[in-house]
């Protein structure tokens, strides 16, 4: 096979990497807004909490910082329990998302430079 591969391509610019990484930003941004939404429907129909305390408790428990108020029962608990589990995968995706095009450019980098030293 001749022509040229994405081996023999050179790095984005700058700009092009800072264009390049407002897809993941939004798709990040999009899975957080979901999340948040779905944390703050459910201390208020759940939890029987107002919508600032909704916010407040669903932004804390998204953020990794724990709980703020006391769960009036059972069945708040039990959501309280599963938001915080898929809170924690949120998370880890969207950490994830945020950091494949900086992972992709700096191993992209290391193997310009690996095949440069080569010839």
């Amino acid at each position: 096979m001749t022509g040229k591969t994405q081996k023999d391509e050179t790095i984005a610019s700058l700009p092009v990497f800072l264009r390049r990484l407002l897809l993941p930003l939004g798709i990040s941004i999009g899975l957080m807004s979901v999340a948040l939404l779905i944390g703050i429907t459910g201390y208020h129909v759940i939890a029987g909490f107002n919508w600032v305390d909704s916010i407040l408790e669903a932004s804390m428990i998204l953020a990794g910082m724990g709980p703020v108020n006391t769960l009036p029962s059972s069945s708040a608990k039990l959501f309280a329990s599963a938001y915080a589990l898929f809170s924690g995968v949120i998370f880890i995706g969207v950490i994830g998302i945020i950091l494949g095009p900086f992972v992709h450019r700096v191993l992209h980098k290391f193997h310009l430079e690996g095949g440069k030293a080569q010839k």
